[in-house]
């Protein structure tokens, strides 16, 4: 069985991409911090006849990050979906905020890149980052979040070309607002309601998930 690991699969996006994954004969490594909302998923998996283990793990700290992919012996693919936003005016952002921000997107991806390698070496195998339309252009009152999302997307072109003589590759994958708790904490999108739900999402990225460079949803 073919086996994948996703980040931040305890809700939205990673949830809707871990139960996607399942149902096409992946085993899923469930990452995140809530373990209550990992062992739901993990059970709708089971529920579904598919297999899933629940690993948690805080992308923020690189400790935690090499502890998990301790715990997983074998891997074909890694979604690096983990991510948070905060939204307003650049002057009302906290350094608490910019900081947890820039830790978990940037951060969180580069740590993950680095724990989850030697495993996609050894498999051949594949790796996606979840950016956002927010890593292709600036966004009013989204700065701090485009900033990280940026730095993704230089990180996974840079990454590309390091990378362009060995059987491995990596996906930058860019989409932009969907219904999830992600606008949850902020007034940016009062009724999220009207954009696209994450399983309409996670549909396009498993169908596309074949290597290429980029899987672009929202333009």
């Amino acid at each position: 069985m073919r086996t994948i690991a996703i980040t931040g699969a305890g809700s939205g996006l990673g949830r809707a991409l871990a139960l996607k994954y399942a149902q096409n004969d992946y085993k899923v490594f469930l990452l995140g911090r809530d373990d209550t909302k990992l062992h739901f998923v993990q059970n709708s998996i089971i529920q579904n006849g598919g297999q899933a283990e629940v690993v948690l793990c805080d992308v923020r700290e690189q400790a935690s990050v090499s502890i998990a992919f301790q715990q997983i012996g074998q891997l074909d693919a890694f979604i690096n979906n983990a991510g948070i936003g905060i939204f307003g005016p650049v002057e009302d952002y906290t350094l608490e905020e910019i900081e947890n921000t820039l830790n978990t997107n940037i951060k969180g991806t580069i740590l993950t890149v680095q724990s989850v390698l030697p495993l996609v070496r050894k498999s051949s195998g594949r790796i996606l980052n979840i950016i956002s339309t927010a890593g292709l252009r600036g966004k009013v009152n989204e700065s701090i979040y485009c900033a990280s999302k940026f730095a993704v997307k230089g990180f996974t072109e840079s990454l590309q070309k390091e990378w362009e003589n060995e059987s491995i590759s990596i996906t930058a994958v860019y989409m932009g607002g969907m219904n999830t708790p992600f606008w949850k904490e902020s007034s940016h999108v009062t009724d999220p309601s009207g954009l696209k739900g994450p399983e309409v999402v996670a549909e396009q990225i498993f169908n596309e998930d074949d290597g290429r460079k980029e899987i672009i949803i929202d333009k």
